[in-house]
């Protein structure tokens, strides 16, 4: 038996934990992961840059600074209902009516605006305590009589939608009013550059504070943790990546508010799953459900509190639609909204077994399906050709998955 040092932090101990250090060691690292099926972002990362190339060969103006903020603002709506995807899919459940809660949240929306004459700020709220209160039927409805979450969304799916046709009425459309705030929010809204650039160095310092606390805390327990020099690399490149990226889309129309508000959503979302003790509870829950139950987790409350939030997230996003379309009408959550918010979560990295995946994956997976279709879209492809690829990606997401599910259970990772 290797003796080792001394000063060995205490969970590597056993000696058959490898410990990398260094660059070569960082690589080293990222090998053993890949061959335990820890995959991460590196797919839909891999995939996102590929399909950036091949739109930017075939179509120039793909990668300009113009197009870039449009899809970016095309990505707000629909990634606000797919974070709340992602949670219930960290659970291993599914809901199929997020598409049909975001069409009747627009549809209270309009009629109360328009029609009813209500505060715009009381008819949002108003929408998203309806979405909260579909999210709180789904979770009851599936925790006390254990009806599958398929079943309960396919039928919320069918009777929300009729709900949605009997609020908008006759006419089936609403305009809304173009210079009410939230319109204006979700059209013309762009950050100030000094905001913008601002924003991009707080984030950075915070990445910065945050692992370095992270690795301070685990250094006085006895645990081991990375350099402080290779943290500040870390922030140090995303505060470049950051500044470029904002520095480009200001020679367009600059950063949107309503993208910004999205990404507050995810960061806020990521921070609640892995610094939270709901968020752990909500990976446990995932992984399993009977060794959740015997640690003390108390399951019913993590599905009541993932349901709300999946179909609050829901109402959220079809506001963000129909303010950017100015309108709610019949096909508000209709046709590839639905679909979209799914395979966005899925295609972003969250596995559809439950206990993996991250409110990151909202981000990246609504960004791979927008560059599909804005990139079809240039080329001048119909619907058809964009809902055959977006499939034929969202089927390759899945296999992935469930051959780095089958690598991580060879090697007792799962």
């Amino acid at each position: 038996m290797t003796k080792l040092p001394a000063d060995t932090p205490t969970d590597l101990l056993d000696e058959r934990l490898t410990r990398y250090v260094g660059f070569g060691g960082a690589v080293r690292s990222l090998q053993s992961r890949v061959r335990g099926g820890d995959l991460g972002s590196m797919p839909v990362v891999i995939g996102l840059a590929v399909v950036w190339i091949v739109f930017q060969m075939l179509n120039p103006n793909f990668l300009s600074a113009d197009n870039l903020v449009n899809l970016t603002m095309q990505c707000a709506a629909v990634g606000t209902i797919a974070i709340g995807v992602v949670l219930v899919l960290l659970l291993g459940q599914i809901d199929l009516s997020v598409g049909s809660v975001s069409g009747l949240s627009s549809a209270i929306l309009g009629v109360g605006m328009v029609q009813l004459h209500w505060p715009v700020l009381l008819a949002v709220v108003v929408a998203i305590l309806a979405g909260a209160a579909i999210g709180l039927m789904y979770g009851l409805l599936f925790s006390r009589f254990g009806v599958p979450s398929f079943v309960i969304t396919l039928a919320g799916l069918l009777g929300f939608l009729g709900l949605q046709l009997k609020i908008l009425g006759p006419n089936g459309s609403i305009n809304l009013p173009y210079e009410s705030w939230i319109v204006q929010f979700a059209q013309t809204a762009f950050l100030p550059s000094w905001l913008a650039y601002a924003l991009a160095a707080i984030a950075s310092i915070g990445f910065f504070v945050t692992h370095s606390r992270r690795a301070e805390r685990r250094r006085r327990g006895g645990l081991s943790t990375g350099s402080i020099p290779a943290i500040v690399l870390k922030a140090s490149g995303l505060f470049l990546f950051l500044t470029a990226t904002v520095w480009y889309l200001e020679t367009g129309r600059g950063v949107g508010a309503m993208f910004l508000l999205f990404l507050v959503l995810v960061v806020v979302m990521n921070f609640a799953l892995t610094r939270t003790v709901w968020g752990k509870s909500v990976f446990a829950v995932g992984g399993s459900v009977e060794a959740a139950r015997r640690s003390g987790i108390r399951v019913v409350r993590v599905y009541v509190s993932v349901f709300v939030l999946c179909s609050t997230f829901a109402a959220l996003g079809g506001l963000l639609a129909a303010a950017r379309l100015t309108s709610a009408s019949l096909s508000s959550g209709t046709g590839d909204v639905n679909l979209n918010a799914i395979a966005a979560a899925v295609i972003g990295g969250t596995s559809l077994f439950g206990g993996r995946g991250s409110a990151w994956a909202a981000l990246l997976g609504i960004v791979v399906i927008q560059s599909i279709s804005s990139g079809l879209t240039l080329l001048n492809f119909d619907s058809s050709v964009r809902y055959m690829i977006t499939g034929a990606v969202l089927l390759f997401a899945v296999i992935i998955d469930s051959i780095s599910r089958r690598s991580r259970a060879r090697h007792g990772t799962t």
